[in-house]
């Protein structure tokens, strides 16, 4: 089967076309012929040497999939043979075939392609956790969504605002701004022209946020704290410009606040089969009612593989990326 490899870690042009055998699918696993794959952050941190995948998982990159299951393994309940599934990896996506644990593998929601199936899995897991399950955010809430365009930020904001929540969140340029008000955001800002803690503080009349998502780090972490209600919860998902701050506990303890963050890869089967029976049952039906979409930026194929890797590093997407076989 065809694969993209990683002989050395560096730049997009380390990524090489390579052929490897079909896996064979443990008792708990089905293999997928994949149709498309996912491209996510961390694949860029995997292929620059920073972000090793767990034990046991795949060398090769992509954390998630969409296509069709051709084999299934001995205890595999509720999948067959043939049904056309998304799924969630811990890696292995960017090859013509792959394995996946069939808790992890959800249907693909009625009247998506495999291209817009396949970017659901890594962004609705990691925010649903984040939000539903580990912090249990309510309605009515105010919550602000740092990185609006990214993957992440598409779906926090579309989830949320279906959820009862009034949706703050920043973006870098006013067309990707225009874009996020359109998704259901209520307050878009762009950062380039626009203080974020001034402007929050002002629109909530000194009183801030319940909740933060952020996945940029760096001097964004101080003004979080700031802008967060006592009792307020800061979510660490990412560090697009540092991951290593100095910043104010005083601050923290008087308002009692919670900073937290997760990594989903490393999360056990359990947790994310109950991630993955969630989304069926709250998300999926939004999907299908076109109350939620996945925000396709682009999609390249597996032969471009270095291409679509140097468009999310320049932040040209709005949404997710997609590599189509």
């Amino acid at each position: 089967m065809k694969v993209v490899e990683i002989k050395k870690y560096g730049g997009p042009e380390v990524l090489k076309i390579g052929s490897r055998k079909i896996p064979v699918p443990k008792k708990n696993e089905v293999l997928i012929k994949v149709k498309a794959a996912g491209i996510n952050r961390p694949d860029i941190l995997q292929r620059e040497g920073k972000y090793p995948p767990p034990k046991g998982a795949s060398d090769i990159l992509g954390l998630e999939v969409a296509g069709k299951v051709i084999e299934v393994g001995k205890k595999v309940k509720k999948i067959k043979i043939g049904d056309k599934v998304c799924a969630l990896l811990t890696g292995g996506g960017y090859s013509e075939y792959c394995l996946a644990p069939f808790t992890q593998c959800l249907p693909i929601p009625k009247g998506l392609t495999f291209e817009e199936a396949c970017i659901l899995p890594e962004t609705f897991f990691t925010i649903w956790f984040n939000l539903f399950i580990k912090n249990k955010i309510k309605k009515k809430q105010k919550i602000l969504i740092h990185g609006g365009s990214s993957g992440i930020g598409t779906t926090a904001i579309q989830i949320t605002k279906n959820f009862g929540l009034e949706v703050f969140t920043t973006t870098r340029s006013k067309n990707k701004s225009i874009k996020c008000k359109k998704l259901g955001a209520d307050h878009s800002i762009n950062v380039k022209n626009v203080d974020f803690e001034k402007l929050v503080k002002n629109k909530t009349k000194n009183e801030g946020v319940d909740v933060i998502l952020d996945i940029v780090g760096g001097d964004y972490v101080q003004k979080n704290i700031n802008l967060l209600k006592r009792n307020g919860i800061l979510i660490n998902l990412g560090w697009l410009t540092g991951s290593i701050v100095k910043i104010n506990l005083l601050m923290v303890m008087l308002k009692r606040l919670t900073i937290t963050g997760s990594t989903l890869r490393a999360g056990s089967l359990k947790e994310k089969e109950k991630i993955a029976k969630e989304l069926k049952k709250y998300i999926w039906p939004l999907i299908e009612k076109k109350k939620i979409k996945p925000i396709l930026s682009k999609t390249f194929s597996i032969n471009n593989v270095k291409d679509a890797h140097i468009y999310m590093f320049k932040g040209m997407h709005f949404g997710k990326i997609a590599l189509k076989f």
